[in-house]
């Protein structure tokens, strides 16, 4: 059996590791140069089954035409996306019902936990080294109205598996030291102890190199052009001139699949989502961050990679508008400093490298993974701001189905005809 995967972010690359172990013939295919150079390579590195809870949360219609335009908006609605998000915006609202929501954050939840497993036995069996933190994420509050809701829903979570601690000022400085300059600003904080954290794009890139060794062709530099079929299934992916001949084939391009898709005819309702991040050298601040910090009200966070700091935030609906605008890294420079205002008076000019990506966002926040209405066609898709954290999990679910094993969680919860 030969799979052709068209993706090598995160969720391609994971995909093809396991279906090796399956003992599966595999070629990998991505219009960069490398593995992880698009959506997965400088995330904000918060690997969070404690944060899995949906971006459409219920009141999300209220805050975004309250953000319409502004341009230091944690979620921006850019009026030139509006034509493209109709039909998905009418599902994406939909889904923000208290009830709808509480359901698609424990679908995200028993994923992230499974995801996170997955990524712990790839780490221990491969000796992979991704500058990752093991220490717990910590989300701080400016505010008792904000504490109380993080810790109603951390209590939420807290039946479906993710620890948690509620701090007061003292324990979160306690927690993370770097905080105590703003101490005074704060009136607590969630710890999420089980959390991780680390560099996506590192980790791509090793686990590249391992599944090379194990028999995976990465053809990089390489874009799908067409399908070829016979009768109702895909026999082959166009790549120019070339045609490569294919048993099954899996679509892993991220925010890229819809367009994929579209050549076949079908449709897939994950939006491109765009995020920002820095990414800054840590030099001699003895009182750097040890674990990430997610600021509740500024709609931020600050994750420790190494000898480097990743400061990211902000959503922007704005189509597949690629442009970094200076004035969301003025943003997040801004951000960094209300969070670290001692590292922020040390960071020399033009030290931040921008970047920005699209975060593939499914109608109801949950990934879609799995079959198609053509037999041979999988996906691998709509992890939207989860994706890091559900990267290891949903290649493996994806594996196993197309390999003919039992996937470990119930995958009707995951389909594409969910919709």
């Amino acid at each position: 059996m030969h799979v052709l995967i068209v993706g090598a972010g995160l969720m391609g690359t994971t995909t093809a590791w396991y279906l090796r172990r399956h003992g599966v013939d595999v070629t990998v295919l991505d219009r960069a140069e490398g593995a992880g150079l698009e959506t997965s390579f400088a995330n904000a590195g918060m690997l969070t089954p404690s944060m899995a809870d949906p971006w459409n949360a219920p009141g999300v219609l209220s805050k975004l035409l309250r953000w319409v335009g502004k341009d230091d908006a944690p979620m921006l609605l850019r009026p030139q996306a509006l034509p493209s998000l109709l039909g998905w915006g009418i599902r994406f609202m939909f889904n923000s019902r208290p009830a709808r929501f509480r359901k698609n954050t424990l679908r995200n939840v028993a994923i992230a936990h499974y995801s996170l497993k997955q990524l712990r036995s790839l780490r221990t069996e491969l000796a992979l080294d991704y500058d990752q933190t093991l220490g717990g994420t910590l989300r701080a509050c400016r505010d008792q109205a904000s504490l109380d809701h993080a810790a109603s829903l951390a209590g939420f979570l807290a039946d479906h598996g993710v620890e948690y601690q509620v701090l007061d000022r003292q324990g979160v400085v306690r927690a993370e030291p770097g905080l105590r300059p703003i101490a005074e600003k704060l009136v607590g904080g969630v710890h999420y102890v089980a959390d991780e954290s680390g560099d996506a794009h590192l980790f791509t890139r090793g686990l590249c190199d391992a599944a090379r060794m194990a028999g995976v062709v990465f053809r990089f530099g390489t874009e799908v052009t067409g399908f070829s079929r016979v009768g109702d299934r895909l026999n082959a992916v166009q790549v120019g001139d070339e045609e490569i001949p294919a048993d099954a084939i899996i679509l892993a391009a991220g925010s890229f699949t819809p367009p994929l898709a579209r050549m076949l005819g079908l449709r897939v309702p994950v939006r491109p989502v765009k995020g920002y991040s820095i990414t800054l050298p840590r030099g001699d601040w003895p009182d750097g961050p040890r674990i990430p910090v997610a600021d509740d009200h500024l709609h931020a966070a600050v994750t420790p990679l190494g000898d480097r700091i990743r400061v990211a935030g902000t959503a922007e609906f704005a189509g597949y508008d690629d442009r970094v605008r200076p004035a969301r890294i003025r943003n997040l420079l801004s951000l960094l400093e209300m969070i670290y205002p001692e590292y922020a008076s040390r960071i020399e000019p033009g030290a931040a490298e921008p970047w920005c990506g699209f975060r593939p966002m499914s109608a109801d926040g949950v990934p879609i993974l799995g079959p198609t209405p053509i037999p041979n066609l999988y996906v691998n898709v709509g992890q939207g701001h989860l994706g890091w954290t559900m990267s290891a999990g949903s290649g493996k679910l994806v594996a196993d189905l197309v390999a003919g094993a039992s996937p470990d969680l119930p995958m009707n919860n995951y389909s594409l005809d969910r919709f």
